[in-house]
C-alpha cells in the first residue's frame, strides 16, 4: 500500500450497510475504499460499486472472492432494496413539496398559547408517525422563508422541525421511515434487559435473522409458546446443529481436526471442561462436565481426552490442544505414547499470554502501564472528561480490550502511542485549560504523564518489544486462519524485533530467555516446525538449506502421521519436487499464489503431482494452534450440574449443546473485526485495572460521572485497524541462526531467572 494513503475515519452519517465492510483513505484529494475482506482498492465508483463487489453481482465492480456467506446475501439483499427506496424516497419528496404540514397545523389553530398534536399533519403526506410532536404556534413565516423551508424540505424533512422556533419538541430525523422504528427499538430494548442479556446480542447473526423472519410474517405474527421452545423448537435446533457438525465432520477425513480442551471457571467457583473439535470449516462444541473434582489428577484428564479421542476416531485427530499446566502436560504425553499416530500440544495463545504476563513484571515495563493507568482511571471515571477526548481521538477509545488482561496492557500501551499526538493537543488545549478537572491533582498527574517525553520514549520502547508478540496472539488465536503455517515464523518474527529494537546481546537475552521459558515445548514442536517447512511462503523464501531441526521436525510428522511405511518412502522422494520447485509447484501461478492463498489451498491447487506429500501438508496446515472458547452464558451449565432428574438434565445438556455450537457459528459467520467498549461489562476482567476509579478522586467535585452524559459512541474505528494481512509481515528471510537456535548460556539463563522472580 502506498505511504501516501491516509487513513479516515468513516462517520456515523455512513448508514449503508457497505461501510461496516471497507477502510477509507484519502490520496490527495481524492478518497479510496479497501475491501477488508480481499483487501482490494477502490479508486471510484463509490459505496454502491463496493456493495456489488461484496454482494459478488458481476456488472461494476469484480466480485470479492473472499466474502463471507452472510455478508454476501445482507449486499444482495441491500442492492434489491435499492430501487424500491428511491421511489419511496421519490414520493415522499414529491408530496412534502406540495403539502406543509406544520404550516397546515399552526394555522389551524385557535390560540398562539394551544399545544397541538402534528401526528394527522405527518399523516397527511404519507409518513405514519407513532409519537407525538408537540408543537407551539408561533406568528408564521414570510413567503420567501416558507420557500426556503420548503427547498430544505425536499433534501431533508427534519430540517423543517429541526430548525424551527416553532418545535417545543421534536423527535430526531422525525420524518425519514428509519426513525419511525422507535417504538420497536424500545420493545426490544426492554424485553433485552428485562432477560439481562449483554447488549452485543443485537449484533448477532441470529438476532438480525430473526428480526427479519418476524419483519417478513407482517402482522399478526403469534410468539412461540414456553413449552414449544423447550419442544419442538428445540428438538428441531439439536437436529439442525447436528447437520452441520456432520457436514464439518466429513472434511476431517481429508484435513484433520484438533480436539480442543477448554478449562474455565463458574462464578459459584466450578471448574468446567469443554470439548471442541476444530478444523478449517468451522470448530464444533462436542460436550463438557464438571471436573472441580478431578482437575488436579492426570490419570482422570487423560481418561477424558482418551474417551474423546475414540469417539471421533483416531485416524481424525491430528493433535490434542490443552494448557500448559503440569497435569495437562503428563496427561497429553500419556496421550501419545497410547496413540502414535497424533501430538498433544500446549496452547500457543496460552504460552503467549505468559510471555506478556513475565514481560509485564519486568520492574521498568511495570512502571510505565502503572502511568498509563492513571491516565485511563482519570478518563474513564467522568463523561465530561471521557467526551472530551473522543472528541479529540476521532471516537477511538484509550483502552483497548484483548485476550486477556494480560493483553490488555500492551494493547493499551500500543492505542496511546497511536493516539499520541491526539492526547497531547488534548491537554495543551484552551478548552483543557478551562476545565475544572484539570485542576484537579489527577488532572495534573495526566498533564504531567501525557507531556513527558520519557513516558512516551519507553512506551515506544514496549510497542515495539511487544507489537510482534500481539500479532502472533492474533494469528495464533484467530479462528479464521488456521495458525499452524505461520506461528513458527512470527515467533521468529518476534525474537528478530527484540534483537534489531536493543541491539545488544546482554540486554535482548533479557526478554529472549523469557521466551525460551515459556515456548521452548512449542518452538521444538514437530508440527510447528513441519507447519513452516510445508508454508511455501516461507519455505522459498529461505536463501540456503533449512535449518536441521526444521527438517526433523518435518521428519517426525511424515512418521507419527503416516503410519504405512511405503507411504512414507514416496513422500521423502516427493519432497524433493517440492525442494526444486518442480513440475506445477514451478509454474508462474503457483510461485504467485505462494503469497495469495492459505498453505493449505496451495497445496491442494499444485500439489497434485505429489499426492502423498499434499496430503499429509494438507492435514498439518489445516489446524489450529490454541485453544479458542466463545462467550458463554453460565446459567445452563450451573442448571446441569445441580439438576438431578436424569430427564431435565438431558435436556438441559442439549440446549448447552446447541447455545454452544451456535455462538461458535457466528464466530466464523462474523467476519468483521471486534471492537470492544472498555466500560461494557463484558469487559471488565480484562479491563478492571484500566478503568476502576482511584481513592484520589472518587468525589466527583466538579461534576458528575452520570453515563447519560456521554456521547454517542463512533460506530467507527478503521484508523487504528490494521491494514494490511496479519501475516504479510511475516514476509521473507530466515537466516539468523542465533534467533532458531533457542540456546541460552548460564550467565543469560541466571538474568532471566532473576528478573521473572521480580
Amino acid at each position: 500500500m502506498g505511504s501516501n494513503l491516509e487513513p479516515v475515519p468513516i462517520t456515523s452519517q455512513k448508514h449503508d450497510p457497505a461501510w461496516k465492510h471497507v477502510q477509507m483513505f484519502k490520496n490527495g484529494d481524492k478518497v479510496q475504499l479497501k475491501c477488508i475482506y480481499c483487501l482490494k482498492m477502490f479508486k471510484g465508483g463509490g459505496i454502491h460499486r463496493i456493495k456489488e463487489h461484496l454482494a459478488c453481482q458481476k456488472g461494476n465492480a469484480s466480485t470479492c472472492s473472499r466474502v463471507p456467506h452472510d455478508v454476501r446475501l445482507h449486499m444482495q439483499q441491500s442492492l434489491d432494496g435499492v430501487v424500491v427506496k428511491k421511489r419511496r424516497k421519490q414520493r415522499i419528496e414529491e408530496e412534502i413539496m406540495s403539502v406543509n404540514p406544520l404550516t397546515t397545523v399552526v394555522n389551524s389553530l385557535p390560540n398562539n398559547n394551544q399545544v397541538v398534536d402534528v401526528n394527522q399533519g405527518l399523516q397527511a403526506i404519507g409518513v405514519e408517525h407513532n409519537s407525538t410532536l408537540v408543537v407551539n404556534p408561533g406568528e408564521g413565516m414570510s413567503r420567501n422563508m416558507e420557500r426556503r423551508k420548503k427547498m430544505r424540505a425536499a433534501k431533508n424533512p427534519a430540517a423543517v422541525y429541526a430548525n424551527s422556533e416553532d418545535v417545543v419538541a421534536v423527535e430526531k430525523n422525525g420524518l425519514f421511515p428509519k426513525k419511525m422504528d422507535n417504538h420497536i427499538y424500545m420493545a426490544i430494548g426492554r424485553f433485552l434487559y428485562d432477560i439481562g442479556a449483554p447488549f452485543d446480542a443485537v449484533n448477532l447473526v441470529f438476532f438480525q435473522e430473526m428480526v427479519d423472519a418476524i419483519a417478513s410474517k407482517g402482522t399478526g405474527f403469534e410468539r412461540p409458546s414456553h413449552h414449544e421452545l423447550r419442544g419442538w423448537i428445540l428438538k428441531n435446533s439439536v437436529e439442525e446443529v447436528k447437520n452441520d457438525i456432520d457436514r464439518c465432520k466429513m472434511t476431517w477425513g481429508r484435513t484433520g481436526c484438533s480436539i480442543l480442551v477448554d478449562q474455565w471457571t463458574t462464578e459459584t467457583s466450578r471448574i468446567l471442561i469443554s470439548f471442541l473439535a476444530y478444523c478449517p470449516e468451522g470448530l464444533v462444541f462436542l460436550k463438557s462436565l464438571d471436573a472441580t473434582e478431578i482437575l488436579t489428577s492426570p490419570d482422570f484428564l487423560y481418561d477424558l481426552i482418551k474417551q474423546v479421542v475414540e469417539e471421533i476416531g483416531v485416524g481424525k485427530v491430528v493433535q490434542v490442544i490443552t494448557s500448559g499446566e503440569e497435569q495437562y502436560g503428563i496427561a497429553g504425553r500419556r496421550l501419545m505414547d497410547t496413540f502414535p499416530t497424533l501430538y498433544w500440544s500446549p496452547s500457543a495463545a496460552h504460552c503467549i499470554d505468559l510471555i506478556l504476563e513475565d514481560f509485564g513484571n519486568l520492574e521498568w515495563i511495570s512502571a510505565v502501564i502503572e502511568q498509563a493507568k492513571s491516565v485511563t482511571r482519570f478518563v474513564y471515571n467522568y463523561s465530561a472528561i471521557l467526551n472530551m477526548v473522543k472528541r479529540y481521538t476521532l471516537g477511538n477509545d484509550i483502552v483497548d480490550p484483548s485476550f486477556s488482561r494480560f493483553a490488555t496492557n500492551f494493547t493499551t500501551l500500543k492505542r496511546m502511542v497511536d493516539l499520541k499526538h491526539n492526547l497531547q493537543a488534548l491537554v495543551t488545549s484552551q478548552e483543557w485549560a478551562d476545565c475544572p478537572y484539570s485542576k484537579q491533582t489527577a488532572g495534573l498527574e495526566m498533564l504531567d504523564c501525557l507531556s513527558n517525553q520519557t513516558f512516551w520514549s519507553s512506551c515506544d520502547m514496549i510497542v515495539c518489544l511487544t507489537a510482534p508478540l500481539l500479532k502472533v496472539l492474533r494469528i495464533a488465536g484467530s479462528e479464521m486462519r488456521p495458525g499452524m503455517g505461520y506461528v513458527y515464523a512470527g515467533m521468529y518474527r518476534v525474537k528478530e524485533a527484540i534483537k534489531k529494537a536493543l541491539g545488544k546481546r546482554e540486554e535482548y537475552m533479557v526478554y529472549w530467555n523469557i521466551i525460551h521459558h515459556r515456548w521452548e515445548r512449542l518452538w521444538n514442536h514437530p508440527l510447528h516446525a513441519a507447519g513452516f517447512y510445508l508454508n511455501p511462503k516461507f519455505f522459498y523464501s529461505i536463501q540456503g538449506d533449512i535449518l536441521g531441526q526444521i527438517v526433523s521436525g518435518m521428519f517426525d510428522c511424515i512418521e507419527r502421521l503416516v503410519p504405512d511405511t511405503r507411504i512414507q518412502d514416496k513422500i521423502i522422494k516427493e519432497i524433493n519436487l517440492y525442494k526444486s520447485a518442480a513440475g506445477d509447484f514451478g509454474r508462474k501461478m503457483a510461485v504467485r499464489a505462494r503469497d495469495n492463498l492459505l498453505p493449505s489451498e496451495w497445496w491442494s491447487t499444485y500439489g497434485g503431482g505429489c499426492p502423498n506429500l499434499s496430503r499429509l501438508a494438507i492435514r498439518i496446515l489445516s489446524q489450529t494452534s490454541s485453544v479458542m472458547s466463545c462467550k458463554r452464558n453460565q446459567v445452563p451449565f450451573e442448571q446441569i450440574i445441580n439438576t438431578r432428574n436424569y430427564i431435565e438434565r438431558q435436556h438441559l445438556t442439549d440446549l448447552v449443546f446447541v447455545h454452544c455450537n451456535l455462538r461458535l457459528r457466528q464466530m466464523f459467520m462474523s467476519k468483521e473485526q471486534n471492537f470492544s467498549d472498555p466500560l461494557s461489562f463484558d469487559n471488565v476482567s480484562n479491563v478492571e485495572e484500566w478503568i476502576r476509579p482511584r481513592d484520589l478522586y472518587v468525589d466527583d467535585e466538579c461534576g458528575n460521572s452520570d453515563w447519560m452524559a456521554l456521547d454517542p459512541s463512533s460506530v467507527n474505528t478503521m484508523l487504528l485497524r490494521p491494514l494490511n494481512d496479519e501475516t504479510e509481515d511475516l514476509g521473507e528471510g530466515y537466516d539468523d541462526y542465533e534467533i532458531f537456535s533457542f540456546g541460552k548460556d548460564s550467565e543469560d539463563e541466571n538474568t532471566g531467572d532473576k528478573l521473572l522472580d521480580q
